[in-house]
């Protein structure tokens, strides 16, 4: 294996290396600090969708309402009715993970076709706005899950959660114009650090809201406050999308052909990307390493909810006060190994967090039910791993990508990230239904993180970078 903090001593695979000094990307783009600020505020605008809806709220709202669809009580522990969705019997349990397999699942067709048409329109600030307000729209329409409307909670999901991710996909693709390859790691965790402040922050003011006016014995009461709370992260996407729709710029398209067709040019693009990946096969392994671990670590920031909920038995403040600590404490873990990462290099502070994930997650197989302090203290420790490893990720493939071919490389990034990690939710919705038990369902969650951490290590960062015709950073 070589060395990825080394320049390689043979040949590397893929097209012939651009020499440093000759690769387009080896000096920094010019941004305003208004321009790196407009883009960091996105991260705040949408965290809350990631922080109030997936994280902490739709996972228990929607299995409440599936088990009144299935003739169980709101509040009951077990449910042994079903639904049937489509003529196919789900477990009420199961529906939420089998949700996210097929939201992500489905966005494997829309992301590359969002980057290719990013890289080749001349109004990139347009797509992202579509695509955040109609994520930020079918949140807000939430509103109207009542009953059991069970069918009508999963399809808003599945439409929110797809915009999401093609919102991401336009919002990442404005990194490598933000800034050099020594500045992106910097700025890629100054916007995740961010994004878990304003998640936190509206997280906070749901704690208020539900601390305040839950009913004991309540059910419903919980259930409408839930519902509430999803609505104004919504409400919260819409609005501070505004920032960077007002302050970023846009940038020339790589190849953009004014008075052509950008929707099948893109498809045209695309297709042509789709064939030349194999001329990156670096880049490509990155994404393997990537797709595994981020895998776990998506099915864990997805479930962690429900498991708390269903498994342990914790009620919904001590869930939303866990959650809470987390961003507060990601907000500081990001910008911490960030700054390791200046220091010793992404790549080596990502394998640090991957031992760590590892830990975490024994860790939760062995809490005890109805033990909050112990869940809490647990949070703190996602928290302070979380972020960097999400944020380091970023900045890393920001490296990998070849010069004017951003949004669509950063397309098949987030089918990797949040928009397609479906086998962790797959595996974990499958256990459950066949043993009932939420705590042996975790414990496939932790060769996503074994692997993940072996094929990173595997990967040759340097020779990667170069081979993409990038420069490399100082360290790695």
């Amino acid at each position: 294996m070589a060395d990825p903090t080394e320049p390689p001593s043979g040949p590397p695979s893929g097209p012939a290396p651009v020499p440093p000094s000759s690769a387009p990307p080896g000096a920094a783009p010019s941004s305003t600090r208004r321009e790196r600020t407009g883009w960091y505020f996105y991260d705040w605008a949408m965290s809350a969708f990631s922080t109030t809806v997936i994280t902490v709220f739709l996972g228990p709202f929607l299995t409440t309402v599936t088990k009144q669809a299935a003739g169980c009580a709101a509040d009951a522990d077990e449910c042994t009715g079903s639904v049937y969705p489509l003529g196919i019997e789900v477990a009420p349990g199961a529906y939420f993970p089998y949700l996210v397999s097929l939201s992500v699942a489905l966005t494997v067709l829309v992301l590359p076709v969002m980057g290719a048409l990013a890289d080749r329109s001349m109004h990139k600030k347009r797509l992202l706005a579509v695509s955040a307000f109609v994520g930020a729209g079918a949140t807000v329409a939430m509103v109207f899950v009542t009953g059991d409307r069970y069918l009508l909670g999963g399809g808003l999901f599945v439409l929110a959660n797809i915009a999401f991710g093609a919102s991401v996909v336009v919002y990442n693709s404005f990194l490598p114009q933000l800034g050099g390859p020594d500045d992106r790691d910097r700025i890629s965790s100054r916007g995740w650090a961010l994004g878990y402040l304003g998640g936190g922050l509206l997280l906070a003011v749901n704690l208020v809201v539900v601390q305040s006016f839950s009913v004991d014995g309540d059910a419903q009461r919980t259930l409408d406050l839930a519902r509430w709370s999803i609505v104004s992260a919504g409400v919260w996407w819409a609005v501070f999308t505004l920032v960077p729709l007002a302050w970023l710029r846009e940038h020339p398209a790589a190849d953009a052909r004014p008075g052509g067709n950008v929707l099948t040019d893109g498809f045209k693009q695309l297709g042509r990307t789709v064939r030349g990946l194999k001329t990156y096969p670096l880049t490509l392994f990155f994404l393997l390493a990537f797709l595994v671990y981020n895998d776990g670590i998506q099915t864990v920031i997805a479930l962690a909810s429900q498991y708390g909920t269903e498994e342990l038995r914790l009620g919904q403040s001590t869930l939303i006060v866990t959650i809470l600590l987390v961003q507060f404490l990601a907000f500081g873990g990001a910008l911490l190994l960030g700054a390791v990462a200046q220091r010793i290099g992404a790549w080596k502070t990502v394998l640090g967090s991957l031992v760590l994930w590892t830990g975490v997650i024994v860790a939760a197989f062995r809490l005890p039910a109805e033990a909050p302090a112990q869940f809490m203290a647990l949070g703190a420790a996602i928290g302070l791993v979380l972020g960097g490893s999400q944020a380091l990720s970023r900045s890393l493939f920001s490296q990998l990508i070849p010069a004017g071919k951003e949004g669509e490389y950063y397309g098949f990034y987030e089918i990797s990230d949040k928009g397609t990690s479906w086998l962790g939710p797959l595996a974990f919705g499958i256990v459950f239904q066949l043993t009932n038990s939420y705590r042996v369902g975790l414990v496939s969650l932790l060769i996503f993180f074994v692997v993940g951490f072996v094929l990173l290590l595997a990967v040759p960062m340097r020779r990667a970078i170069v081979a993409a015709g990038n420069t490399p950073p100082r360290v790695l």
